[in-house]
């Protein structure tokens, strides 16, 4: 079981920044990435941004990001206190959705944080 607890969401207007946070807990060292989703009213839930362990082949961390937000956000883990971020900058409107927390496992299980809402201003 992992848990994962999110904060940081909440209204910015258009060019600001936001970070969130996303602390896991439980059987963490199963732990194979960590992504932040968002979920757009009516539209489906996207990926935004990965941080994964790197394989024996390409070693460090790896990091993926969808196109759309490539070059304003960034994801980073704190392995000390268990805790992913995503630092969101030069927000538009278009970024405004729900950002869900996910743990993927080495077993292919995902867990889910309860979400946090981003609402852009323009």
């Amino acid at each position: 079981q992992v848990q994962l607890v999110e904060s940081g969401g909440g209204l910015v207007q258009a060019g600001g920044s936001l970070r969130l946070s996303c602390a896991a807990s439980g059987s963490i060292f199963r732990l194979a990435a960590m992504k932040w989703y968002r979920q757009a009213p009516g539209k489906q839930r996207e990926l935004v941004a990965s941080i994964s362990s790197g394989t024996v082949i390409t070693s460090g961390t790896v990091t993926n990001y969808a196109d759309s937000v490539k070059g304003r956000f960034t994801i980073s883990r704190e392995y000390a206190n268990n805790t992913v971020y995503l630092q969101m900058n030069m927000l538009g409107p278009e970024d405004t959705a729900v950002y869900f927390c996910n743990a993927h496992m080495r077993t292919g299980y995902d867990y889910w944080g309860q979400g946090t809402q981003v609402t852009v201003s323009s």
